[in-house]
């Protein structure tokens, strides 16, 4: 039986949401001791449905002396607190590389890492993967949007991210690579998967068209607790 693939988060302190002064920053009270306290946040997306008033924190303690804030934000619950939510998006690109390594993206079990952050194009790739046949760019999305069940991206108008899937349509076109785009949904109540068009049409048309041209397209979510984060299960793909 294969290992789970998981990555603990060490020991988390709670916290209750106050504000956000900007993308990378929030102010939050710790409930232990009453004390407000800035703590980072590592995922630039809108969350405007998470990081409400008084929602429950996990924090971290940094211990870096030079950093500008002594925390980090590392989860957060949903309203109705029955989910936990991984608010690192980095997060996605290392439980994709463990997972990758140990072979349980069912589609991808046979490529291997050649490389990861690598630029090509203009443009620099989250994995560079490889086997006998060739070399397969993947971008890896980290989600956190989930609605009913359907997990959505992104959550916030993303030109970035529909110019790196127009540009990996063409180099699959042209057959200079293999391609893919994995979102990694960071948490566990999501049972499908579409992108967000109401937000972002033009990114939606972009990922249909790469469907059409050849991209492999696929999404995971993931099993989320204050402790740690385990990767999940496949889940459905709705373009239309």
């Amino acid at each position: 039986m294969t290992k789970p693939v998981s990555i603990e988060f060490g020991d988390l302190v709670e916290a209750l949401f106050l504000e956000r002064p900007n993308r990378f920053l929030v102010v939050c009270r710790l409930q232990e001791t009453g004390e407000e306290v800035l703590a980072h946040l590592a995922d630039p997306g809108r969350l405007k449905e998470l990081l409400l008033p008084g929602a429950k924190l996990f924090l971290r303690f940094a211990h870096h002396p030079r950093r500008k804030t002594k925390w980090s934000v590392v989860l957060v619950q949903t309203p109705d607190e029955t989910t936990y939510v991984s608010l690192h998006a980095a997060m996605a690109n290392q439980l994709t590389s463990e997972a990758l390594q140990a072979g349980v993206i069912a589609d991808l079990a046979h490529w291997d890492i050649e490389r990861q952050e690598y630029t090509y194009g203009g443009s620099r790739w989250d994995f560079l993967l490889q086997r006998d046949q060739g070399l397969m760019l993947l971008e890896v999305k980290s989600c956190t949007l989930v609605q009913d069940g359907m997990a959505m991206f992104p959550d916030a108008v993303t030109a970035r991210g529909r110019r790196h899937v127009q540009e990996l349509t063409a180099l699959v076109s042209k057959g200079k690579f293999a391609g893919a785009v994995l979102f990694v949904i960071q948490r566990e109540d999501a049972a499908a998967f579409r992108p967000a068009g109401h937000i972002d049409p033009d990114f939606a048309e972009a990922l249909k068209r790469a469907d059409q041209h050849g991209v492999k397209l696929f999404a995971y979510n993931c099993q989320v607790r204050p402790g740690s984060i385990t990767w999940g299960q496949e889940l459905r793909m709705e373009l239309s």
